[in-house]
C-alpha cells in the first residue's frame, strides 16, 4: 500500500511479520490464560480438590485453539503435547499461579500495569494464531474460503469456543454460556480477523499480508487496552451489530406471537350465536326425519301428554251415563 510507504511503515510491518512469539509472547499468553481460569467461580476449590483436573483445564485454556483446529482438520487433538517445551512452560506457569507460596506470582501479575502489558502481548499472539490457522487450512483446501475462516477462527479463539467442555472438566455445566449463543469480544474480533486473512490469502483483499498483520495487531492491542483502561466491556462492533440485526434478522417478537395465538384461541372457543344455535337445531330435526320447523313432533307430544287424562275422564262419564239409565 502507498500509505505504508509514505508513512515509512513498511519496515515496521516487515519487522512485526518476522517477530518470534517464543518465548516472551507465548509466556504472556500462558500467564493471562491461566489467570483467567483461576478467576472463574469455583476454580480454586477444584485446584485444591483435584490438581490434575485443574492442570487439564489450564492446558485447554492455553492450547484450546490448537486442539479445536486439529479436531476440525481430522488431526490428532493431542498434537500440542508434542511441543514439550511449550507444555512444560505452561505447566510451570500453572503451578506458580495456583500453588506458589504466599500467592506471590498471582499477586504480582494481577497488578494492573503488569497485567495491561501481558494482555497486550497476548493480543499480539492472536494475530499469529489466526494467520497460522488460515495457512494450515490453505495447505489442504486451496479454494476453501469457508474452511480457512473456520480453522482460523478456531485457532485464534479455541479456548472460548470449547469453554463448555472445559467447564465439564471442572464439574460445571452451563450451556447458557455457549460462545455461539452469546459471543464475547475475543471471539468476535477473532472471527473478523479470520475473515480478513482468509480473503487476503485468496487474493480477494488487495493488501499485503504484513500490512494486514500490522493493521489487525494494532487494532486488537489498542482496543483491548482501551477497554481495560476505561473498564468497559462493550464491544466496538455493537452499533454495527445492532443495525445489521434490526435490518436483516429482526423477526416477529415473542410478545406479538403470544398475542396472535391468544386471539386465535379466543376466536376458536367463542360462544356460538343464536343464529348458529338455530341452524344446529334445524339440522338435528332434519336428521330425526322431520322438516325444520315442523310442529308435528310438538303436537304429537302434546296429544300424547294429554291422552291419559282424557282416558281417565272417559270411564267416569260412561259410569255416570249408566247410572242415569239405571235410575
Amino acid at each position: 500500500m502507498d500509505l505504508f510507504g509514505v508513512l515509512n511503515l513498511d519496515e515496521v510491518s516487515h519487522g512485526l511479520a518476522g517477530l518470534s512469539m517464543f518465548p516472551y509472547f507465548d509466556t504472556a499468553h500462558y500467564i493471562v490464560s491461566v489467570m483467567a481460569l483461576r478467576e472463574q467461580p469455583g476454580a480454586l476449590e477444584v485446584a485444591r480438590r483435584s490438581p490434575f483436573a485443574c492442570w487439564f483445564s489450564s492446558m485447554l485454556y492455553c492450547f484450546g485453539g490448537g486442539i479445536l483446529s486439529g479436531f476440525m482438520m481430522a488431526e490428532a487433538p493431542i498434537a500440542f503435547l508434542s511441543n514439550s517445551t511449550s507444555v512444560l512452560m505452561a505447566s510451570v506457569i500453572w503451578y506458580l499461579v495456583f500453588y506458589c507460596p504466599q500467592d506471590v506470582v498471582y499477586s504480582c501479575t494481577a497488578l494492573f500495569p503488569l497485567r495491561l502489558v501481558l494482555t497486550g502481548m497476548k493480543e499480539v499472539t492472536r494475530t499469529w494464531k489466526v494467520l497460522g490457522g488460515v495457512a494450515q487450512a490453505h495447505s489442504k483446501y486451496k479454494d476453501g474460503l469457508l474452511v480457512m475462516i473456520a480453522i482460523g477462527w478456531a485457532k485464534g479463539a479455541g479456548g472460548g469456543l470449547i469453554s463448555n467442555f472445559e467447564q465439564l472438566v471442572r464439574g460445571v455445566w452451563k450451556p447458557e454460556t455457549n460462545e455461539l449463543l452469546k459471543m464475547t469480544y475475543p471471539t468476535k474480533v477473532t472471527l473478523i480477523g479470520a475473515v480478513l486473512f482468509a480473503l487476503q490469502q485468496n487474493q480477494y483483499l488487495p493488501v499485503q499480508k504484513q500490512h494486514l498483520m500490522l493493521i489487525y495487531t494494532v487494532f486488537t492491542v489498542v482496543n483491548k487496552t482501551r477497554m481495560m483502561l476505561t473498564g468497559s466491556s462493550s464491544s466496538p462492533f455493537a452499533p454495527i451489530e445492532s443495525v445489521v440485526y434490526s435490518t436483516f434478522f429482526a423477526g416477529p417478537s415473542p410478545s406479538s406471537y403470544t398475542t396472535l395465538t391468544t386471539e386465535t384461541e379466543t376466536l376458536v372457543v367463542k360462544k356460538p350465536s343464536t343464529a348458529t344455535k338455530k341452524s344446529i337445531r334445524e339440522a338435528c330435526e332434519g336428521l330425526n326425519g322431520t322438516a325444520p320447523g315442523s310442529p308435528s313432533k310438538t303436537a304429537a307430544h302434546k296429544r300424547g301428554k294429554g291422552s291419559p287424562k282424557k282416558a281417565k275422564e272417559q270411564p267416569e262419564s260412561t259410569g255416570t251415563e249408566s247410572n242415569k239409565k239405571s235410575d
